[in-house]
């Protein structure tokens, strides 16, 4: 899966989210931050994990974490997504594919015996110094917040 393991420093991230305003890790130094990965917005997969964290974002602040999220989605798409789910974090606007490539999450997969390059759904935890505390490969998108606390 990724190369990135526990206890590796987090790749620095210069990005703009879903108001088209610039977003960096360095920017959440002293939090820990639930930093994941997934394909598309508005998906079944995707809604679902974006959802249960959602659902779960007053618990994830009050343990010190904060939530971003990160697909190659547009500013565009990210706002929609975020209106119609009112969801309460970031999200990250990866067009360029950088970050995903930082991250080692950009992979060949397949389906339907099709091959084609995509966001393999991974969750980093970072914490407070920009760290990575643990990397979650297997997310469980319907009850991912019971895998991160």
């Amino acid at each position: 899966m990724s190369k990135l393991k526990i206890g590796d420093q987090a790749p620095k991230i210069k990005a703009i989210d879903q108001n088209g305003s610039t977003i960096t890790l360095d920017q959440y130094r002293g939090k820990k931050v639930v930093l994941y990965f997934y394909p598309k917005d508005m998906t079944s997969g995707c809604t679902a994990q974006a959802c249960n964290l959602s659902d779960n974002y007053s618990d994830l602040i009050s343990k010190g974490y904060d939530v971003i999220g990160v697909s190659c989605d547009s500013v565009k798409r990210h706002q929609k997504f975020i209106e119609k789910y009112n969801l309460p974090f970031n999200l990250i606007s990866d067009e360029d594919k950088k970050v995903v490539n930082d991250y080692g999450v950009w992979q060949l997969k397949k389906f339907m015996g099709r091959e084609y390059m995509g966001i393999v759904r991974t969750t980093f935890i970072i914490d407070e110094n920009g760290k990575i505390e643990d990397v979650i490969s297997k997310v469980n998108t319907k009850e991912h917040y019971s895998q991160i606390s």
